[in-house]
């Protein structure tokens, strides 16, 4: 077996694919939490404070405690287009092995009705 199957056997595996995706979408997953908290979460807790410390203008309040629900929903489009492609991924690698593994076939030999006879028949003779 060469190096290059060697290599695809053991990335079409169901386990390595899985951890793969697990990890791209826990590191975009991250990005959203991250977003959430420096960008929306934490200018709102900051907000009251540089009020209460008499910062009365506009720009004085943007510059440390502006919300920013445009880099929020960035990440958020991020992740679900991060999301999009690895699911057109993973879809193509499934159709690839459904190709590649035909169905079993059925194996030869007899049905459940034939053996059933065949035990009836085995039993009516030693009677």
């Amino acid at each position: 077996m060469g190096f290059i199957s060697e290599f695809k056997e053991f990335a079409m595996k169901g386990n390595v694919v899985d951890l793969a995706v697990g990890v791209i979408i826990g590191a975009a997953f991250g990005k959203i939490v991250s977003s959430l908290i420096e960008d929306v979460i934490t200018p709102l807790l900051l907000k009251p404070a540089l009020e209460a410390a008499h910062l009365s203008t506009i720009e004085q309040l943007t510059a440390f405690g502006g919300v920013k629900y445009g880099v929020f929903v960035s990440a958020v489009i991020n992740f679900i287009i991060v999301a999009f492609v690895l699911f057109l991924i993973i879809k193509g690698i499934n159709n690839l092995k459904k190709k590649e593994d035909p169905a079993p076939s059925s194996p030869a030999g007899p049905t459940q009705e034939e053996l059933l006879i065949q035990i009836r028949d085995l039993l009516k003779n030693k009677q």
